[in-house]
């Protein structure tokens, strides 16, 4: 890995240092998945079919996942494995569930009552990608908030397993299915309707509506640039379907002085870096020996690890800065804004209230961010590429929206009423004015009218 000692850089070479991978979608990528969007709006069910066969290599003769596949899917996953979905189930609910949000009632003036209603997204769209690795995890942490927040349509759509791959997983999956892993964790959050569809064909799916396929309001998860690109282009069609939020190459930042220890650190980076070749792997550290110590571990434990193609392009960019201070590391945190931010020094919570663009934040050397991906209780659907200056995680509130209410009794409209029409007419817009002084005029008019 690449050390660089901050202090010696000029502002441009600060810049390289914390500059991300280019992830500008390319035209032909936007092309390609508008060309597969309108190709599913068309068709259909059968546009579907033909991409399967043509880009996943799987000849689907039904797109919904059978009890039949359900079941042959439990019985395909080990019960242990079983368990501790369930056990990450737990925790996510718990957690999600005591961040519900709460509907507001408020008494304003005498005669002046305002409220915020929350109102769960009538139909959702889960993505689950499928490729270099299953992901029943993301399942857990985009299932389990949509049901505490009450969507009653909850739409999951994962790519069907390539002949490869299912041959290479043995004998309980066949060409065509869905990943079992996947199948049990939608099954245990209570999605049955799941699809065998992958890439910007299941966006488009979800977004518009097939023959076998529902309508949803609103798509959340993962996906490459495909799936990332058709998100796009269909939240941009007011007939389409919104997006949870912008995504890119996940990331890590390590915050660490002398007390760390390096084999922690490196297993940190690595976790992160084996996730895609263009992930985001940084430590930075007050430190010249640690990390020294990281570099060296890395390697190491790189030799270990089954995703050497990956891991070795990730790494290959990721970096080691040497500063000053822990005050200088968390400037440059805040600058970078980093997905996952690990504090990793004597008193990693004196360093919390000095942190405010991350996406989830895990203290200590005892909490490894593979927690937070599985099963510790906060979302692991975190923004990406400095998003984090202004996005949050996941929540059940991304799968609600809110809504207010303003009510009015005749006491209220003659307190308020004057002040609304000064405004109004203060921006030059009579008719707004005129909607509130033709019934202040009724009530003046009116015997029985409140006194002002």
């Amino acid at each position: 890995m690449q050390i660089l000692y901050w202090q010696t850089l000029d502002e441009a070479s600060r810049r390289r240092a914390l500059a991300r991978p280019a992830f500008a979608l390319q035209s032909d990528t936007l092309a390609r998945a508008q060309a597969i969007i309108d190709a599913v709006r068309a068709e259909g069910d059968a546009a579907i079919r033909r991409l399967a066969r043509e880009l996943d290599g799987s000849e689907l003769s039904e797109l919904q996942v059978t009890p039949q596949e359900f079941a042959a899917a439990r019985a395909a996953v080990a019960a242990e494995d079983i368990s501790a979905i369930e056990r990450a189930i737990g925790n996510v609910e718990r957690f999600h569930r005591a961040g519900l949000p709460a509907d507001l009632s408020l008494q304003m003036q005498p005669g002046v009552h305002c409220e915020r209603l929350t109102r769960a997204i009538g139909a959702v769209g889960l993505y689950v990608p499928a490729g270099s690795a299953p992901l029943p995890s993301t399942v857990v942490m985009l299932a389990v908030p949509a049901r505490i927040a009450g969507c009653p349509l909850r739409v999951l759509c994962t790519p069907p397993q390539r002949a490869g791959d299912a041959h290479r997983a043995g004998s309980a999956q066949r060409a065509g299915s869905a990943n079992p892993a996947v199948l049990v964790a939608a099954q245990l959050c209570g999605v049955d309707r799941v699809f065998k569809i992958g890439g910007a064909q299941a966006i488009a799916a979800m977004a518009y509506g097939t023959g076998s396929v529902p309508k949803v309001t609103k798509i959340f998860g993962p996906g490459n640039a495909w799936v990332t690109a058709a998100k796009q282009l269909v939240a941009a069609d007011p007939h389409g379907a919104a997006l949870d939020m912008p995504a890119g190459p996940s990331e890590v930042l390590v915050i660490a002085d002398e007390s760390a220890r390096a084999e922690f650190v490196a297993a940190d980076l690595l976790a992160q870096a084996e996730h895609d070749p263009q992930a985001q792997a940084i430590l930075v550290t007050s430190s010249a020996a640690l990390a020294e110590a990281v570099a060296a571990a890395v390697q190491e434990q790189m030799r270990e690890l089954s995703r050497q193609a990956i891991l070795q392009q990730a790494i290959a960019s990721a970096r080691i800065l040497v500063v000053a201070d822990l005050a200088a590391a968390v400037a440059i945190s805040e600058a970078y804004a980093p997905e996952h931010l690990i504090i990793q020094t004597r008193a990693p919570r004196a360093l919390l209230a000095q942190v405010h663009s991350a996406g989830s934040v895990f203290l200590g050397r005892w909490s490894p961010e593979t927690t937070g991906d599985y099963c510790s209780g906060p979302n692991h659907v975190l923004p990406t590429y400095g998003y984090a200056r202004a996005y949050s995680g996941l929540s059940v509130a991304d799968f609600t929206r809110r809504m207010t209410v303003q009510e009015l009794d005749e006491q209220g409209l003659c307190a308020l009423g004057p002040i609304a029409s000064r405004l109004a007419r203060l921006e030059g817009l009579d008719a707004h004015a005129a909607a509130v002084e033709r019934r202040l005029a009724a009530l003046a008019t009116d015997p029985a009218a409140p006194r002002r």
